[in-house]
């Protein structure tokens, strides 16, 4: 079907504290002070036009938004603009900001920057500053307002033009992703159970509150590092663990990671009512996270939409935006059971098995190792057997298990033998374990030895890469690769970018927008394993929704793919969901794929 484009940027109210600096997009949206000044429209090529305040209402609602696609810059705020301000909902969804990260991963998508790369010898091409002058202005003069609608317009100009210009580089597949992305988030379908949240957020902050109370000190003196060094050095007696901040200067090291904070709270156990509390001061995730909960959601409808940013990462996987970080829900937290389906539907949910793993093993052509997923047998125990050198079930020695898969999971990546005692030390991910450097030392190399085309694997990208950097014709890898100036082409159209990367006496190395960042085989390997199964979950994702009888994508969390979809024939729709997730790709026709889920009315898998 033929649509009409409409590229439009809403200009609202904001001042010092009424802003997107301080709120959410939602709190901003559904605050009382949420005004529109105005908003720029351009459809499809014609003349870029302004609707002031009294005018933007009767407009919008003569649009057929059935036949419409919006082209924004950020298109998630002024698509929530549009679906809770204005009730209505546009066909399509397009974002020059989403497209931008697709094409420049890791590089600032802000308009001022994508106008500047997309059009570097153009000095007409440029975002003005003109919106400064109305900071903290309600009602806008005459004169603030032409001026507005003046920087309004350009910025419209600007999003269109460059909208043509990336549209030529983005597969219809990733438009498709991104306008699921926007929806997700414009159009929210999962609900929140308020009263559990709000049980939640009341159980948590007393019992944080009592943490504090056993201290034997106020939150404010446990939350200032000043404060806290006193106490630790003049009550407690203890010589304050340091480390160097970014100019080399020796400050406290009290953030519970911090190696010299982990050896004084194992060192003096007889203070933990302190340690704890400053822990719970500094790290009281549940609190904060189920009123940041609480305030996103719809006031009325207890919607809470689904804040991903799409290639938030550099290997075009999601991340979580607006403060509530949904990509990490941790199972069984009240902040994942919180979340429900809407009325006369179920959250169905598919998860992925160890899919980065199975795409490394089938890549390095470790036969070995993608038969033992194809046939279904427990990888993670069998190399914790060797490890135990016993055998080791899955049933009867959760532990040992979970360092097999510590194991297969990590050690795929090229961890040395120090990291893996770290990690294995931290418990960051399972329960903490303790290994000597010689038993560390023995894993690695056995892993090394028995996945040799793993390790070898990581080399040969790496030779690649450099390669690709030097030679101007394409060096393939396999059905799925292509290396090419340095980067890397994924079998979607879309490529693993390295923006500037060199090659030096300390190894590779390229840039993104915090700076430099090493590069060598093993996290070579990590890209492209991330960024192949990214694809493949992406690949179901869109399936599901032109497959699935009324289903849509509800939330994506890594490797898997929450739908919401009606609750008639559930195991008939899950099964589907199942076959559907297992498809092979194209590029990968033996790549074994596994999946697991189920449904239910809330997300508590």
């Amino acid at each position: 079907m033929s649509m009409t484009l409409l590229t439009l940027d809403f200009e609202t109210y904001y001042d010092t504290q009424y802003s997107l600096k301080k709120l959410t997009t939602m709190e901003y949206v559904h605050n009382p002070q949420f005004k529109v000044w105005g908003v720029g429209l351009k459809f499809n090529n014609e003349e870029t036009f302004w609707l002031g305040e009294d005018e933007v209402e009767f407009e919008l609602s003569n649009i057929d938004w059935d036949r419409t696609a919006v082209i924004c810059h950020n298109t998630p705020f002024d698509g929530f603009i549009l679906t809770h301000h204005y009730q209505v909902t546009p066909a399509y969804y397009y974002d020059t900001a989403a497209m931008s990260r697709g094409v420049w991963p890791s590089i600032s998508a802000r308009l001022k920057d994508v106008a500047e790369r997309t059009f570097p010898d153009d000095p007409t091409m440029r975002k003005g500053d003109e919106l400064a002058d109305a900071k903290g202005i309600y009602d806008l003069s005459p004169d603030l307002e032409e001026s507005i609608s003046g920087y309004c317009i350009q910025d419209v100009d600007l999003t269109y033009a460059i909208y043509h210009d990336l549209i030529q580089k983005f597969p219809q597949s990733e438009l498709d992703l991104i306008n699921i992305t926007t929806r997700m988030f414009c159009e929210p379908l999962l609900h929140i159970n308020r009263e559990v949240l709000e049980a939640s957020h009341t159980e948590e902050k007393q019992h944080v509150e009592d943490i504090i109370e056993a201290s034997g000190y106020t939150r404010k003196q446990l939350n200032s590092t000043a404060q806290l060094k006193q106490i630790v050095e003049e009550d407690l007696g203890i010589v304050c663990p340091v480390k160097p901040n970014s100019a080399g200067a020796m400050i406290p090291a009290f953030s519970k990671n911090d190696a010299g904070w982990k050896q004084m709270v194992a060192k003096y156990p007889e203070f933990n009512h302190v340690w704890n509390a400053r822990v719970a001061v500094k790290s009281n995730i549940k609190e904060t996270r189920s009123k940041r909960f609480l305030d996103a959601a719809d006031p009325i409808k207890n919607t809470l939409p689904t804040c991903l940013r799409y290639y938030g990462a550099h290997t075009g996987r999601w991340t979580g935006i607006e403060n509530l970080n949904q990509q990490n829900l941790p199972r069984g937290s009240v902040l994942r059971t919180s979340l429900e389906a809407p009325p006369g539907h179920l959250l169905y949910v598919a998860d992925l098995s160890n899919i980065e793993a199975r795409i490394v093993a089938w890549l390095a052509g470790q036969d070995d190792l993608v038969d033992g997923f194809a046939e279904g047998r427990d990888i993670y125990s069998e190399f914790a057997s060797e490890i135990y050198s016993r055998t080791i079930t899955k049933q009867n020695d959760p532990l040992e298990r979970f360092i097999g898969k510590t194991c297969i999971l990590g050690l795929q990546f090229g961890m040395g033998y120090q990291r893996f005692i770290e990690q294995c030390a931290q418990g960051s991910k399972g329960p903490a374990v303790e290994f000597s450097i010689e038993k560390a030392k023995s894993i690695v190399a056995s892993y090394r030895n028995k996945y040799y085309r793993i390790s070898n694997f990581w080399k040969h990208v790496e030779n690649k890469l450099v390669s690709s950097m030097y030679d101007p014709t394409e060096i393939p890898y396999g059905p799925a690769l292509i290396f090419k100036d340095g980067n890397i082409q994924l079998p979607n159209g879309m490529s693993l970018k390295y923006h500037d990367l060199q090659l030096r006496n300390q190894g590779l190395t390229y840039f993104n927008h915090k700076g430099p960042v090493s590069l060598w085989g093993g996290k070579i390997t990590e890209n492209i394993a991330q960024a192949l199964a990214r694809i493949v979950i992406t690949d179901a994702m869109l399936k599901l929704e032109n497959t699935i009888c009324s289903g849509r994508i509800a939330l994506t969390i890594h490797d898997e793919v929450i739908l919401v979809a009606p609750d008639k024939d559930p195991d008939v729709i899950i099964q589907q969901m199942y076959d559907i997730m297992c498809i092979q790709p194209e590029w990968a026709t033996d790549l074994p794929l596994d999946v697991e889920g189920g449904y239910d009315k809330s997300y508590i898998k």
